[in-house]
């Protein structure tokens, strides 16, 4: 007898739209006969009319919510847009306390067909963003958008990849933005829905010793303590204390869930290794809602003394995280479609992080502006516009300086005003102080910030060039390598290897200034101040077609640069500054540059 053969299981591509009543239990729990009757009503007159005018159909009822299939996820969006809106405006009168309002979810799906129901994973996907969505308000999946996008005459949301129930990968969300004026606090509360874990939050998880050798465990919990320590200083940084990260300390967890389970954006792991007299170290940082390898980094030095080892490595980690945690925070903030104030901030971080272009500093002051529109006491946006004016003010391309340093020594002290202990702050308005002529006050700045963070590179590279304007160049050099030791690769470090430079060509070091100089304009060749000086620099040296060269490529950077403006901007009155100053500009002229 010829065996049956089983029957073909249906399947097909839908759109899946799941929906439940936000509250439902408590709503029962208060008046079950109310509240049957009302979410009756509601199905009647706005959810199923909705439906079916846009093609769909009622897959099941759950109780408390329904289950539908579309053809069109264009349909199965406007059918939700519709009944939402229908819904609202039934029940605008009702009390807080009872009213009814539907949670969606949009997904598009292969699912198994049966006569009365759908199954898969597309219709569990729709059934979690619909647990995530507001009341009122719709989740949909990338592949959702991806039909919808510019075609249902409404905005959404990038909530990012949420990790979902029971869902093994991550799903990119969305959530649909009603037009008008509430648009904005739609988009912050879907916002806060699914994105409440705070910004720059972070977990620094027990290193890992992979020496074999239990002695070594002193060092490594060391490392991990430090550093948790380091980053907590990180202006608007959520570190977890280590009393929490301790418990998955030898325990292989899933860095997703770990970021679940303490509500942090990253997560930080790292391993040592001892062997013989050298030490090696591997750190990562992870998106801990993708598990995304966002940086990774290893050190290797011999072992000399592991108290010092242990500083050097956790000021470096620090100095380094805190650059990347702001390109990584810049990045969701593109992402978002109606950014707040924070969103703003970083992304204007990020454009200052790029160097001081005329380009690069006009990106980074609209941003700040706008996020002071959003927050006007927002510190961290008052501290990045006092940074872009003091770069202009120092740029040698306007005539203005004394009103842009005006201007950003106000914002500064706004700031403090509101935050006295900001470290970023203290060393702005050290900045402000160099340029003009009160170099030692900033000093005292660079000073306070470093006595609230010893490691702070940024300041201790600051106090060099400080000391430079008080015509002590021979310092200059031990704050920036101070400043280099505490962090090698970082974001800034061709402008402290510009300040050796110039501190060279005051001391009449020709030769060192070329050098260093070299090094600057290698590390960033869009930064014109480093070409020009290493143009007078070689002028000074009689190397004049490599001095003409470099001063060639600096102007283009900077074609407003002129020795005129040069010498205006310099604000000291120290006799050995302005003897350096001298020889600086008769290198200027013999690489050609103009005097304006």
């Amino acid at each position: 007898m010829a065996q049956e053969r089983p029957s073909r299981i249906e399947r097909r591509l839908s759109a899946i739209l799941a929906a439940d009543v936000a509250g439902y239990s408590r709503l029962m729990h208060h008046d079950e006969e109310a509240t049957h009757a009302k979410l009756t009503t509601l199905l009647m007159e706005a959810v199923y009319p909705a439906i079916a005018e846009h093609g769909g159909r009622v897959v099941k009822n759950t109780g408390d919510g329904f289950l539908a299939e579309f053809a069109s996820a264009v349909e199965a969006v406007r059918a939700a847009m519709q009944f939402q809106t229908r819904t609202h405006e039934l029940t605008i009168d009702e009390p807080e306390d009872n009213h009814i309002a539907f949670r969606v979810g949009i997904n598009i799906g292969d699912v198994i067909v049966e006569p009365h129901d759908i199954f898969g994973d597309g219709v569990n996907i729709a059934a979690r963003l619909e647990s995530i969505a507001e009341p009122g308000g719709i989740c949909i999946s990338s592949s959702a958008y991806d039909h919808v996008r510019g075609k249902v005459g409404i905005e959404f949301a990038d909530l990012g990849e949420q990790n979902l129930k029971n869902i093994a990968l991550p799903v990119r969300t969305y959530a649909a933005v009603r037009d008008g004026p509430s648009s904005e606090t739609q988009v912050e509360r879907a916002s806060r829905a699914r994105l409440s874990t705070p910004r720059l939050s972070i977990v620094v998880l027990p290193f890992a010793n992979l020496s074999g050798d239990r002695e070594q465990d002193y060092f490594v919990d060391g490392v991990t303590e430090s550093l948790t320590t380091d980053l907590s200083r990180i202006a608007g940084s959520f570190v977890i204390a280590g009393n929490s990260a301790v418990s998955y300390k030898g325990r292989a967890v899933d860095l997703r869930q770990v970021g679940r389970e303490l509500n942090v954006r990253y997560v930080l792991e790292g391993s040592v290794q001892r062997s013989g007299k050298r030490l090696r170290m591997n750190v990562q940082l992870i998106d801990a809602r993708s598990g995304q390898h966002l940086w990774a980094e290893r050190f290797e030095k011999p072992v000399v003394d592991l108290f010092d080892m242990q500083d050097e490595i956790v000021s470096r980690l620090a100095n380094t995280l805190g650059a990347q945690l702001i390109v990584a925070e810049a990045r969701r903030a593109e992402r978002t479609l109606h950014p707040d104030a924070m969103d703003l901030y970083f992304q204007g971080r990020a454009w200052l992080m790029k160097g001081f272009s005329p380009e690069d500093v006009t990106q980074a002051r609209s941003f700040f502006e706008r996020a002071l529109e959003f927050d006007p006491g927002n510190v961290e946006a008052m501290i990045g516009l006092a940074t872009v004016d003091t770069a202009i003010g120092s740029s040698f391309t306007t005539d203005d300086g004394p009103a842009r340093f005006a201007a950003a020594e106000a914002m500064v002290n706004k700031a403090l005003s509101i935050r006295p202990n900001y470290t970023s702050a203290h060393s702005a308005r050290g900045w402000v102080q160099i340029f003009t002529n009160r170099a030692a006050q900033g000093i005292r700045e660079f000073e306070h910030a470093l006595a609230l963070d010893s490691n702070r590179a940024n300041s201790h590279a600051a106090l060099g060039f400080a000391k430079f304007y008080l015509g002590r160049a021979a310092e200059t050099e031990g704050h920036i390598r101070e400043a280099l030791r505490l962090s090698p690769r970082d974001v800034e470090a061709y402008q402290w290897t510009c300040f050796v430079g110039v501190a060279k060509l005051q001391l009449g070091l020709d030769v060192e200034a070329v050098n260093w100089l070299r090094q600057s304009t290698e590390a960033n060749r869009n930064f014109p101040i480093a070409h020009l000086s290493l143009a007078a620099a070689l002028g000074l040296t009689g190397a004049l077609d490599e001095a003409r060269t470099a001063a060639r490529t600096g102007l283009a950077l900077n074609s407003g640069f002129t020795i005129r403006r040069f010498v205006a901007a310099q604000q000291s009155d120290n006799p050995a500054f302005l003897a350096g100053l001298k020889r600086t500009c008769e290198g200027f002229r013999l690489a050609g540059v103009p005097e304006g």
